[in-house]
């Protein structure tokens, strides 16, 4: 693209008041020297070209067509220098990108859209339901388990989800081996002791993946059921949720570096917990202070879990477990409240289209991360 550059007839471009913009004027040719402050000026017929590469230029810049009045006209090709003198190329500044408010996009009904595909688990069982959905930042690193008829009773039953970080191996290994830890410690403690034989199963379960020595890590949530009791452990930031007659209850704490406990364990043990970007992390790295595998963090990261027993009863309704892909974006009551209409008082209960609903409301809030939801209806192992 050329320019023409009109210099109008006036006195500012007199030798007396600025150095000639000409290089030399002999009448016959240019030379390639540096510009002086000569007294000749260039005659009317004279070609000139010159560059408007360099921001420093004095001459005032047109892109009118030429006046017929104006003494010469200057056509301007690219990247060319001012005769001999390095003169830098006008650098075009690239636009910012437009941002999208997530609210606008909850409005006009559309999610954001998962760049490279999507890979879902879709699970539909009497009982319990499960949901998961790939997050926007690569593979899927999200797994569950579910185990039902424990020994033959219908009424005992293993649950969980797990939500990797820095691989799927450690929530895979888990969700392959830690109902089965936990029956084995069940069947060593007795009866009496379910919620010390589920932290010896974390344990164990971690000491184990520890030895396949391989990086990454696991947060886990999971719900053991026993004749009527419920036992929920968790060790990170995945969730339990509880329903009971339509009104959210939180059964597990997320383990999180800023919680003061979790702080001053991690400190008191020769670590430290800072900030980075609105988030808390352990040694500037994990964003969660309990958890499976993590090899690199073992001396602050641990995988006891905390857990919490409670009986079944006619209104608790129905268990929503899942990974922080949705509870960072969804609400304890807002789950509740849409889970609720697919799972209580009707004749045949959806609570797989639940599972989705939740998943797609995370999705449209914004989330990025992988999102696992599972619901598990209560009422089906009163005892």
């Amino acid at each position: 693209m050329s320019l023409s550059l009109i210099i109008p007839n006036s006195p500012i471009f007199s030798p007396k008041k600025v150095p000639s913009i000409f290089c030399k004027s002999d009448g016959s040719s240019f030379s390639s020297s540096p510009r002086t402050n000569g007294s000749q000026q260039q005659p009317p017929s004279s070609p000139l070209s010159l560059s408007l590469s360099s921001p420093k230029s004095s001459l005032p810049i047109s892109s009118t067509p030429q006046s017929p009045s104006s003494p010469l006209s200057i056509c301007v090709p690219k990247k060319q220098l001012l005769c001999g003198t390095d003169v830098a190329p006008v650098k075009r500044k690239r636009p910012g990108r437009i941002e999208i408010p997530t609210s606008m996009a909850v409005q006009l009904g559309f999610a954001a859209e998962t760049p490279r595909g999507e890979e879902e688990v879709q699970v539909e069982e009497e009982g319990y339901s499960v949901y998961c959905k790939r997050g926007r930042r690569g593979k899927m690193e999200d797994r569950y388990s579910a185990a039902v008829d424990l020994n033959g009773d219908p009424k005992q039953a293993f649950f969980g989800v797990y939500d990797g970080h820095g691989d799927s191996k450690a929530a895979e290994f888990v969700a392959k081996n830690l109902d089965k830890k936990v029956k084995e410690e069940v069947s060593k403690t007795g009866e009496d002791a379910i919620d010390d034989a589920i932290r010896d199963a974390y344990l164990i379960t971690d000491m184990d993946f520890l030895k396949e020595d391989v990086g990454g890590g696991t947060c886990c949530v999971t719900a053991m059921i026993h004749k009527g009791d419920l036992f929920v452990s968790n060790a990170g930031d995945c969730r339990a949720v509880l329903s009971r007659n339509g009104v959210a209850e939180a059964l597990t704490n997320d383990h999180h570096p800023s919680r003061e406990d979790e702080r001053d364990r991690i400190e008191a043990l020769g670590g430290y917990v800072d900030c980075c970007h609105g988030v808390w992390r352990i040694q500037g790295s994990l964003a969660v202070s309990r958890a499976i595998g993590d090899k690199h963090l073992k001396q602050w990261v641990i995988a006891e879990p905390e857990t919490k027993m409670l009986k079944i009863k006619p209104e608790c309704e129905f268990l929503i477990l899942a990974s922080d892909g949705l509870w960072n974006k969804v609400t304890n009551q807002e789950a509740v409240d849409l889970v609720r209409p697919f799972c209580v008082g009707l004749d045949k209960p959806k609570p797989f289209s639940a599972c989705k609903k939740l998943a797609e409301l995370s999705s449209w809030r914004g989330s990025f991360d992988d999102i696992s939801v599972m619901v598990v209806q209560l009422q089906h192992f009163l005892f």
